[in-house]
């Protein structure tokens, strides 16, 4: 089977923006801001919006905030997409780097249309509330979690 070719990658990040953005609409056009639904014993959705990055982190800062949280992410997707041309064969490091930047650039679009990305998604248990997050920060996580395993793990091709 032939090695996956940037083309691949960028299609991948193009579906799993798309799937982001669609479940964003979907929740934005059946909930009200605050509102929560029950799902499951540990699952609600709730429509927030967060001004800032994971767990709200300078959602309070006045503004600013949201173009450098952009201009990051415009950033690290420019050094992505470098990555990828250099490594698209290397399919554990691409599909982590791919999962980053899809995630990343399915909030730049919320930024830049809302001035906070959409959050629905909330977990929890035993009175323990999980920050609400959605489909591109699941993105960015397990994206994350890759990279880091890809770094650990011995690889057949690296010398020792």
């Amino acid at each position: 089977m032939p090695a996956p070719r940037l083309g691949a990658w960028l299609g991948l990040a193009a579906l799993l923006v798309g799937i982001d953005q669609a479940s964003k609409w979907f929740v934005l056009a059946h909930m009200r801001p605050g509102e929560t639904l029950y799902v499951a014993p540990f699952w609600n959705w709730v429509l927030t919006f967060n001004a800032g990055a994971a767990f709200s982190f300078l959602s309070d800062a006045g503004g600013w905030q949201r173009w450098l949280f952009t201009a990051l992410a415009f950033a690290i997707s420019g050094w992505i997409v470098h990555m990828l041309r250099r490594h698209a064969a290397d399919v554990r490091l691409a599909l982590a780097l791919t999962l980053i930047m899809a995630g990343a650039l399915g909030n730049v679009i919320d930024r830049i249309r809302f001035g906070a990305v959409v959050d629905f998604i909330q977990w929890h248990a035993a009175g323990f509330y999980w920050p609400a997050f959605n489909v591109a920060d699941s993105a960015i996580t397990v994206g994350a979690v890759l990279l880091a395993l890809d770094q650990l793990l011995p690889r057949r091709d690296r010398v020792s």
